[in-house]
């Protein structure tokens, strides 16, 4: 009687599953990942009735991945378990998104609060009681936690935690259990949007900041701007590149951070990544007497095996949460502010040419003749020039990863990986994210690199990519296993190859047909360049998979040499 008289005083009665997935829509969700189960069933009803699209992922885990690469093209992203053994397949992922700061909403649906409260003996559960222990196990992979077991609460959680989603651009995790999904909650709310601006600093710790910084910048000789992967996180990309532009500083990315900068402008330098840059790039950074670092995220792989040469007594970091200068920290000051208010001040700066990214394959690179086999070292470079802009490029971690490196992109590129997180198999997934989010955005061609050891272990995925009519293309690279960690260890041991499949006879029978699929296999040099200038295989209209053959031994040099550094580390007692 009581839920009687509080559903009464609503002025518009909601159900909590509607009011969740409309929270979903209006913050730029348009499908939602997941695989269903029997705790989740009756919410996935609501999901077409507030226009929002039921994607269908062969498994949790490719949802989580694909959700990634959604999340990192539309801003924010969406994904449906069921609780216990559909929730913890997905936890791979959403380790990967709160490690690179991805912003998804885990939703699981979970018995109900009744059978909760009484400790059923449900499937799903240990069997002990404990229906609590799989959020726990959560807990720390997510950014704000929201038990939607109290419609009187519902509303107000949910908009809590979507917020902490956009605003920390970190996974959260929110539990809807089956008596909750059709309990009521105030509808009204939900015309006034959910408030997704950030903090604004304090004004006077604020030009405090930025008189700081600008006494350093100006008084430099030589200043270069270093992007990386929490600009992009974090939305400062329009203060970044005004800053590039007004500045015309010498300009370099982080590998995680690759694509953030237009890279047709002429003051960008190229990729440094400490021993892992060539040596120009490499010359420039290292002898800058001041460093404007933003969004930096130093890591092994990030680092080519931590070999930046950079002091910090010459850097300047900017963050989501803090300045730091030189050794002087200053918390609680976000990036953004500070970032447009030195370029509306800075003036006049000292700039030093830097060195010019170039596609130019090196000469020794070029040969056609006598079926030369396809290397890195010049394919990277044909990629650059093959690229069109506005291009959506997917790496997968190995090399892939560190051969796009080498890559000049056109303007608008938009390049994922997975660098830091760095689990094998995450593109393939992340690749259907990111080509349902390209549909929906109006961009060009998705694109994935993908080594063959990593693509077998989410191959399925590609089967959720005919389902849903896309078109990327994808690029197998068949170099008989796991590239990068035979230069760790063990390259020819046995743990490190892989059953060779027929992979483009996959796409037929995952249910393509020539009405909506192509294959190809390139073995060569001139049978790559030849597809490079097929102009229906750059106008992608269809899903188009190729067999792409390397040697087993050829690798970019930032791999191997991340590779050393990865096993000095390793063996490190």
């Amino acid at each position: 009687m009581a839920s009687d008289i509080r559903t009464s005083e609503l002025k518009n009665p909601v159900d909590v599953a509607e009011y969740l997935f409309r929270r979903l829509h209006e913050v730029g969700v348009r499908a939602v990942h997941g695989v269903p189960g029997d705790y989740n069933l009756v919410a996935l009803d609501y999901i077409p009735k507030v226009g929002l699209n039921w994607v269908g992922n062969v498994n949790e885990l490719n949802a989580g991945y694909a959700a990634d690469g959604y999340a990192r093209v539309k801003g924010i992203s969406a994904v449906v378990t069921t609780f216990g053994v559909g929730e913890l397949s997905l936890l791979n992922a959403i380790a990967g998104g709160y490690s690179e700061y991805v912003p998804i909403v885990h939703i699981v649906g979970t018995p109900s609060t009744l059978s909760q409260r009484d400790g059923m003996l449900l499937h799903h559960t240990l069997g002990n009681g404990n229906f609590r222990v799989f959020a726990d196990m959560s807990k720390d992979i997510s950014c704000a936690t929201a038990r939607l077991n109290d419609p009187h609460e519902a509303a107000t959680l949910i908009d809590y935690a979507i917020r902490e989603c956009w605003v920390q651009s970190r996974p959260i995790y929110i539990t809807l259990p089956t008596d909750m999904v059709q309990k009521k909650v105030e509808g009204e709310r939900l015309n006034l949007p959910i408030d997704l601006k950030y903090p604004p600093n304090d004004t006077e710790k604020e030009d405090y900041v930025v008189d700081v910084v600008l006494k350093y910048l100006r008084a430099a000789k030589n200043p270069i701007i270093l992007v990386d992967a929490c600009a992009q996180r974090h939305r400062v990309l329009d203060e970044v590149h005004e800053l590039i532009e007004k500045s015309n500083l010498p300009t370099f990315v982080a590998p995680m951070g690759k694509g953030a900068v237009n890279e047709t402008l002429p003051n960008y330098g190229g990729v440094y990544a400490g021993d892992g840059s060539n040596q120009g790039v490499r010359e420039c950074v290292e002898s800058s007497d001041l460093i404007l670092s933003i969004g930096a995220i130093k890591s092994d792989f990030n680092t080519a095996g931590f070999t930046y040469r950079i002091s910090q007594l010459s850097t300047i970091d900017f963050h989501s949460t803090y300045i730091r200068v030189k050794y002087s920290e200053y918390p609680d000051v976000r990036m953004a502010g500070v970032l447009k208010k030195i370029v509306a001040n800075m003036g006049k700066l000292n700039i030093q040419p830097g060195p010019k990214a170039s596609n130019e394959i090196a000469h020794e690179d070029r040969g056609m003749s006598n079926n030369e086999a396809i290397t890195h070292a010049w394919l990277w470079p044909r990629i650059g020039q093959w690229l069109k802009e506005d291009d959506i490029v997917i790496t997968e971690t190995g090399t892939a990863n560190f051969g796009i490196w080498e890559t000049k992109f056109p303007r608008g590129v938009l390049a994922l990986s997975q660098v830091l997180w760095g689990s094998i198999g995450y593109s393939v997934g992340a690749c259907q994210g990111a080509a349902l989010a390209a549909r929906e955005t109006g961009r060009r061609r998705t694109i994935l690199f993908v080594g063959d050891g990593s693509f077998e272990l989410t191959a399925q995925e590609v089967s959720t990519m005919i389902r849903q009519g896309l078109n990327p293309i994808i690029f197998v690279i068949c170099n008989s296993g796991y590239t990068i960690e035979r230069y760790i260890h063990g390259m020819d041991a046995t743990y490190n190859d892989i059953q060779q499949w027929r992979y483009k006879d996959l796409v037929p029978a995952f249910g393509g047909s020539d009405e909506n699929s192509k294959t190809y296999q390139v073995q060569t040099k001139q049978e790559a360049e030849d597809l490079f200038t097929n102009p229906d295989f750059a106008a992608a209209k269809v899903l188009q998979l190729v067999e792409l053959y390397m040697p087993k031994e050829d690798a970019p040099k930032a791999l191997k040499m991340t590779a050393e550094a990865s096993a000095r580390t390793n063996a490190k007692q």
